[in-house]
């Protein structure tokens, strides 16, 4: 009985050495350029191009001064996306992350809405201004549709929030929201 109970021993540890050194023997992945995710993300310029959007931000209607929120948007992951945080003047809430892939070369946005909607758009810089296109998909529906975003820095300061859906119906571009952002918190961060 003892020599089967070493046996089982020897063999269990001599399977578990193995299992070990054949992950330690795995390539494991190389960050770009030998440079760490950290340093990529705040050496490559292009996780830049979408911070004229950082801040606090109070949001009107583009053409009226009616308030529709408040949104945050801070930086997170060591530089290496922004997350943002909105409050409708009627209480409502949404969030989104935006990242740049550097594996695709684009900016990518996906926003949730408390269990209504969500919005996945990418697309990038064009013209100075972050322009972004996917799909919006109503929860209760099911339906989805064409969706696109740009989001245009002002010369104030400000920045304009243009979101269109496609009308499948119409055969047309429809605004979906069209709003400017001031600041509430001064400066750019």
């Amino acid at each position: 009985m003892k020599r089967k109970i070493l046996l089982f021993t020897t063999a269990t540890t001599m399977v578990l050495s193995s299992t070990v050194n054949a992950q330690d023997n795995e390539p494991q992945p190389q960050p770009t350029q030998n440079q760490s995710p950290e340093s990529i993300c705040l050496t490559d310029e292009n996780f830049r191009a979408f911070d004229f959007w950082l801040g606090d931000w109070s949001v009107t209607t583009n053409g009226s001064n009616r308030i529709q929120g408040t949104n945050s948007i801070t930086s997170i992951e060591r530089g290496c996306a922004l997350l943002e945080k909105w409050t409708s003047a009627t209480g409502g809430t949404g969030m989104s992350t935006n990242h740049y892939d550097p594996t695709t070369g684009k900016w990518r946005q996906v926003w949730l809405s408390a269990g209504a909607y969500s919005i996945d758009i990418e697309g990038g810089l064009l013209n100075g201004s972050m322009a972004l296109k996917g799909t919006i998909a109503y929860y209760g529906t099911g339906k989805r549709f064409p969706f696109r975003g740009t989001w245009v820095p002002l010369l104030d300061g400000t920045v304009r929030q243009h979101f269109e859906q496609f009308n499948p119906e119409k055969d047309e571009w429809a605004t979906w929201f069209d709003g400017i952002y001031t600041r509430t918190n001064g400066a750019q961060e």
